[in-house]
């Protein structure tokens, strides 16, 4: 009779390894908040303030209105 050679794949499989699995979870999170950030900033920064614009305001709806 043949015996056939069982492989243990326990050790790699991710839901059987607790600490490769919280590692690579805890890299995701990182990954993910880092992005977020950036990602925000990034909005932000194409959002800015430019600065005050230029309007024409008509002479007569000023506070002392001049007429012609």
């Amino acid at each position: 009779m043949e015996q056939e050679e069982v492989l243990d794949n326990s050790q790699k499989d991710f839901s059987h390894n607790w600490v490769s699995s919280s590692r690579f979870l805890f890299f995701c999170q990182v990954f993910l908040f880092v992005a977020f950030v950036l990602g925000g900033c990034y909005a932000l920064y194409e959002h800015r303030y430019m600065g005050k614009p230029e309007v024409n305001v008509p002479s007569n709806t000023l506070y002392n209105p001049s007429y012609k």
